[in-house]
């Protein structure tokens, strides 16, 4: 097994149960990108870049995933397709609904 350690926000939520839902605690997208993360990093390991931390709901978000949600409700009817395709294929691509599946077992750092 593989062992690394990862820069976590102290106020991110617990990593929740494999295949529970996901509650924006962010491991997985701090111990390596998905298919769309690997495009956007330019990476397949490592942190993915376009991760956000979202200060207001205290939890971790796709920043690809919010972009394509802020340009699926931008005006204009072009914008709006190319928003909802990108939703569409961000959201498939981050496996957006299927649950957790980050197989990690978390370790608190000692002081």
């Amino acid at each position: 097994m593989r062992e690394y350690a990862v820069l976590w926000h102290e106020q991110a939520p617990a990593k929740p149960l494999l295949g529970a839902p996901c509650n924006g605690c962010g491991l997985c997208c701090l111990a390596e990108p998905c298919p769309m993360g690997m495009l956007v990093s330019r990476r397949r390991t490592g942190a993915c870049s376009a991760l956000r931390w979202d200060d207001e709901g205290g939890h971790y978000r796709c920043g690809v995933l919010e972009d394509a949600k802020a340009l699926a409700a931008a005006p204009g009817r072009w914008q709006r397709w190319r928003g909802r395709l990108r939703l569409l294929l961000a959201r498939r691509w981050i496996a957006a609904g299927v649950g957790c599946d980050a197989d990690l077992q978390v370790e608190k750092s000692q002081p």
